[in-house]
Formats: C-alpha cells, sequence, structure tokens
C-alpha cells in the first residue's frame, strides 16, 4: 500500500484527486498508477481502471487471475466492475468512500453472488494515511 501512496502522491502534481493503484502478481509490480481524469479530460481515467490496462497489456491477456490490486480509495461503481470482468484475485484498498465507494460502502459489487467472480476484498489497509492525503487535497481546494 506504501507504493500505491507513492502513485498517489504522483497525482498531486497533476493536481489530479490523489488516488495511487498498482497491481502486483507474486513479488513483481506490473502496473502502476494514478488519477489522470483532469489531464486526460477523460472519465475513465481512474488509478484502478489505468492500472488493470497497464497489466492486460504487460501480461497480454484480460485475465489478471493471480494478481492483486493495491488502490488507496474504495473503487467506485465503474473500477468495481472492471475489477471483476477483469478476474483480478485479490483487491486491497485503504480509505473507505462513503459518497461513491462500490466495495462496501454503498454497495458491493465484487462480492455480490450473482457475478462468476468474486475476489476476495481486504479493506481499511493504511486507512488513516490514504483518507489523510485525499482530505489535504480537498481542503486546500475549499
Amino acid at each position: 500500500m506504501q507504493e500505491a501512496l507513492k502513485e498517489a502522491e504522483k497525482a498531486l502534481e497533476f493536481d489530479e484527486v490523489p488516488v495511487g493503484a498498482l497491481i502486483v502478481m507474486g513479488d513483481e509490480v506490473i502496473a502502476r498508477a494514478h488519477n489522470l481524469r483532469e489531464t486526460s479530460q477523460d472519465a475513465t481515467a481512474h488509478a484502478e481502471l489505468l492500472a488493470i490496462r497497464k497489466a492486460c497489456e504487460a501480461l497480454k491477456t484480460w485475465r489478471l487471475v493471480g494478481c492483486t490490486l493495491y488502490v488507496t480509495l474504495e473503487p467506485c461503481p465503474m473500477c468495481a466492475g472492471a475489477i471483476v470482468l477483469s478476474r483480478l484475485d485479490r483487491v486491497v484498498f485503504g480509505a473507505h468512500d462513503p459518497k461513491a465507494g462500490a466495495c462496501g460502502s454503498l454497495m458491493n459489487i465484487p462480492e455480490d453472488e450473482r457475478f462468476n467472480h468474486r475476489p476476495e476484498m481486504v479493506p481499511g489497509v493504511l486507512a488513516e494515511e490514504c483518507g489523510k492525503i485525499l482530505k489535504d487535497f480537498f481542503k486546500k481546494k475549499r
């Protein structure tokens, strides 16, 4: 999660909402990303989606079996859907997102039994640190 926080800090350099993500297979980081919505003017440029795309490219498959996603903020519905569809084994996230979180806060897409894939979810890892970088960012914006 420390590495995901480093990605979140990179987002600050672009005045982006500081969310960072990385995907690991075994002991190897195969993808890392941070939010780029403002920079790219792309509503789908969330850290998780960018990391999933990079991991698929690195592995040359859309199936990310054997991979773990680390992300500093609870994934939204769009990212949670991509997590399920990409077959990630595990998702570790930091801060909960009471306004848009789809991995336990507002809903729980990855654990919905109606889907044919359900990744293991590990919430709240370094939650305080992950939440602080977001709170500080929005405090400066206001």
